[in-house]
């Protein structure tokens, strides 16, 4: 396994990367790195094949571009794209968790030709909706719940990151302590965030690290975000009206290469994206599988390699 850096065409991407054979694409989400993947990196390298992983753009040794627009859909999913044809291939498999699960499925959405197959873990398949901009829609979901802001609301505004930025440390021990499997459901984040509230005052100040998470694991997330921040990671989430704006040409497309899905059973994400579990079968005709992981939480890569590794290459084999 080793980290290097590569020059595509538009920015310089830091990558993980083990083995030689048929190319995998491990993409990360928020707030993560790399680094997440990698059990999965090794795993995947010692059955054959090349396993790539990215620090995707804004994240840690990869290029931070200033322009907010500049992180929406079509530039992710064109930096996978760019990295593809930098590695020397002309198609891949692309798996990603999170954040990297919605870029994958818009890769395999918009580039059949080029990733051959799609894996996804923790965020379903979400198509366009046609009544307009995610964030209303979003913001009308919380009002029915009647539980405050989807926490997605909260990092619109542009100093949202400000809050991650002022001590990094304890904004990542909360994130990974509210979103984990091994977390008692009162400590767990539900996603909504009441009024007179912020996305870090809904975890507890005492959260720890989860079981799986060691302090030098955990070091290397703190440096990366304490030299990077979360501006960057942020304007992910503030692009999802443009992303819609620009994917009108996306309306009621499916996705046409095989695919596989696998969630925690007590992933805070079901709360509010769950309900699309049940309709991927409408829109993923070849989906060869989709499973519900007993016990487990968001992060689940790293909580259970084992398990995730293993349904991977039997998704993997099946091709």
């Amino acid at each position: 396994m080793r980290q290097r850096h590569i020059r595509t065409d538009r920015l310089t991407q830091q990558i993980l990367e083990a083995g030689s054979g048929p190319l995998v694409l491990l993409v990360h989400g928020f707030p993560e790195l790399s680094i997440s993947w990698r059990a999965q990196v090794e795993a995947l390298a010692a059955a054959g094949f090349h396993a790539v992983a990215p620090d995707m753009r804004g994240y840690g040794g990869t290029e931070k571009t200033a322009e907010r627009e500049s992180y929406s859909i079509l530039h992710l999913f064109g930096d996978l794209v760019d990295l593809v044809r930098a590695l020397g291939e002309d198609r891949c498999v692309v798996v990603g968790h999170d954040w990297g699960a919605a870029v994958a499925w818009h890769c395999a959405l918009m580039r059949p030709d080029l990733f051959t197959a799609v894996a996804a873990l923790s965020v379903p398949f979400q198509p366009r909706r046609p009544k307009g901009p995610p964030t209303a829609a979003m913001a009308a979901l919380a009002k029915r719940a009647g539980r405050g802001d989807l926490y997605i609301s909260r990092f619109q505004p542009e100093d949202a990151h400000l809050a991650f930025d002022a001590d990094p440390a304890t904004a990542l021990r909360k994130m990974f302590h509210a979103y984990d499997g091994a977390t008692p459901a009162a400590r767990q984040s539900s996603g909504f965030i009441p009024e007179g509230q912020d996305f870090l005052s809904t975890a507890p100040e005492d959260a720890t690290l989860p079981p799986w998470m060691s302090e030098p694991h955990f070091a290397e997330y703190v440096a990366a975000f304490t030299a990077g921040g979360f501006r960057a990671p942020l304007d992910w989430y503030r692009c999802l009206d443009l992303n819609w704006a620009q994917t009108a040409w996306l309306q009621d497309a499916r996705i046409r290469v095989p695919a596989a899905f696998m969630v925690g059973e007590r992933d805070p994400v079901r709360h509010y994206a769950g309900a699309h579990e049940a309709a991927m079968q409408d829109w993923i005709p070849d989906l060869r599988s989709q499973r519900v992981l007993p016990g487990a939480g968001h992060w689940i890569q790293q909580e259970r390699p084992d398990e995730v590794n293993g349904f991977l290459l039997d998704f993997l084999r099946s091709l």
